[in-house]
């Protein structure tokens, strides 16, 4: 059974950024194409980001030229670097796999607020 643990999130003042951590125990990764999602409330869970076995990424257009996925093989750690952070990032953000999702860890909260 694969774990993911997100962590990173926090209380962060709008322009700042953060840079979001997914570990994945039970079962390597590498092989997969992972996503970041995000949940706002009241909102349907959303994609925001994914990278490729071979790191080829694509992004959400709300998120794109601010966000950055990347992810560490020998960690089993996928990333999501995320700058110039707007208000409306604020939300729950989850990693998985693109295809066939995992079961879903608890998420790290981020919220852009002055």
């Amino acid at each position: 059974q694969v774990q993911l643990v997100e962590s990173g999130g926090g209380l962060v003042q709008p322009g700042g950024s953060l840079r979001l951590s997914c570990a994945a125990s039970g079962r390597i990764v590498s092989i997969y194409t992972m996503g970041w999602y995000r949940q706002a409330p009241g909102k349907q869970r959303e994609l925001v980001a994914s990278i490729t076995s071979g790191r080829s990424t694509n992004y959400a257009d709300s998120v794109k030229g601010r966000f950055t996925i990347s992810r560490d093989n020998a960690k089993n750690t996928v990333y999501l670097q995320m700058n110039s952070l707007k208000p409306e990032d604020t939300a729950v953000y989850y990693c998985n796999r693109i295809t066939a999702p995992w079961v879903w860890g608890q998420g790290t909260q981020v919220t852009v607020s002055s």
